[in-house]
């Protein structure tokens, strides 16, 4: 048994409160159990207990065995005088406050129904499974699923939020620079990204500004960067950029020292580095009011429309320098654009609009349900327990909960684990 089991059990009183006592006797009657903390401290605060004659207002400590308080060293820690009720399933010793008072205590190991232990049990058994419940998940109730999916969506854009507020921070608040390094990351997607975040982060954005009206002189920096464009030259084309790119970096002092250079083994051509910096480049070029633009966008039809771009004309024959391909324009794909939506312009909304004290929320939501499902190996797996995302935001969801709740077992901080258990 966990101590997490009996913050489950005390925070919903799965247990017989009808004739509770303290291990002396004295009647117990919870009015309020009291707000779970997740900190440092008792487990409950502000909880309102009648023991005996007498109302108490205070914190609620629980632990498996009353001795516990001593292997914490709560007897020394003034943060604990505040306890009115020690929570146990075995009184194993008396457990005193500094002051030398008694602290009461109620041991729950015969409150607790046998179906609710059995349950438990079950849910944390060590049978090899992909996750705990999957066995009980294909009988959740649909509408408790859905809404803790929304809630697990907005919990993983939060924590997107915190990694964008450091980033922000190092860029001294600057919103644009800022995009246009979560731009450039998402371009690189999965193989290329971190590759391209360090490319972004060796051109100071005002460089980019500069640059940005001339999209081939934009191409040039971002190739060159990137190392694409060093040593002999394929063609003419490729001889252009690597000139153009000498001179930027002479005339701006940028040095590429430290940029990961990207990959191009195992990718599809039209995923090829050379491709997607070039696409880059056009977006940036062909968008001069690029920040405002994705920050007032509020529907998936005008976020299409932003980039609706394609790779400078030299790439319909090409996908790598000097090697020249069947015809065909190198336009960025409806499902990137959705992978960019999804990653960069939705964590970026959120993040904008709290920083400016704005709730976005249900505009958020209702564009994450506008995208298609992600496909992967995690999404399939629950498709066979019986739940097949229909969108981007259920999705994401499913990742957060099988990354951040099922693989490290915190069944009863889920909803689903909550359902199941409560059921028993």
């Amino acid at each position: 048994m966990k101590e997490d089991f009996l913050h489950y059990v005390w925070k919903f009183q799965k247990f017989d409160t009808r004739e509770l006592s303290t291990v002396h006797g004295e009647t117990i009657k919870v009015l309020k159990p009291g707000m779970h903390n997740l900190n440092s401290g008792p487990d409950f605060f502000n909880a309102q207990i009648a023991i005996g004659d007498v109302l108490w207002n205070g914190n609620v400590e629980i632990h498996i065995n009353a001795s516990h308080w001593y292997q914490h060293s709560h007897e020394s820690d003034p943060a604990y005088d505040s306890v009115i009720l020690h929570v146990v399933w075995e009184h194993d010793a008396e457990v005193f406050r500094q002051n030398n008072t008694v602290i009461p205590t109620l041991q729950l190991k015969n409150c607790v129904e046998k179906s609710t232990l059995t349950a438990y049990h079950k849910l944390f058994s060590k049978e090899l499974r992909w996750i705990n419940c999957e066995n009980e998940f294909p009988k959740v109730d649909t509408f408790l699923l859905q809404n803790w999916l929304e809630r697990l969506y907005v919990e993983r854009l939060e924590l997107k939020a915190q990694i964008i507020q450091t980033q922000l921070k190092s860029l001294h608040n600057h919103w644009e620079a800022l995009l246009f390094r979560m731009l450039c990351k998402n371009f690189g997607l999965s193989v290329n990204g971190e590759a391209f975040l360090s490319l972004a982060g060796s051109i100071d954005f005002s460089i980019i500004q500069k640059v940005a009206s001339k999209s081939v002189e934009l191409e040039a920096l971002l190739l060159g960067q990137a190392g694409l464009l060093e040593g002999d030259c394929a063609d003419e084309y490729s001889s252009e950029l690597q000139r153009k790119y000498r001179f930027l970096k002479n005339k701006f002092k940028v040095s590429n020292e430290g940029v990961i250079a990207p990959k191009f083994f195992r990718l599809r051509p039209s995923n090829f580095p050379t491709l997607r910096l070039s696409q880059l480049a056009m977006l940036y070029g062909s968008r001069r009011k690029l920040f405002s633009e994705i920050i007032s966008a509020n529907n998936l039809s005008a976020i299409y429309t932003i980039f609706n771009i394609s790779a400078s004309s030299y790439w319909d024959t090409h996908y790598n320098f000097g090697v020249t391909s069947k015809k065909n324009s190198k336009v960025l794909t409806k499902s990137c654009i959705d992978l960019i939506v999804i990653n960069t312009i939705i964590p970026f909304q959120f993040c904008y609009a709290n920083y400016l004290g704005k709730n976005n929320c249900e505009a958020i939501l209702q564009l994450a349900s506008e995208i298609a499902s992600e496909k992967n190996s995690i999404i399939s797996k629950f498709s066979t327990l019986g739940f097949t995302s229909g969108n981007a935001m259920q999705s994401q969801a499913l990742l957060q909960l099988k990354n951040n709740y099922c693989n490290v077992k915190r069944c009863l901080e889920c909803a689903v684990g909550n359902s199941i258990l409560k059921g028993s």
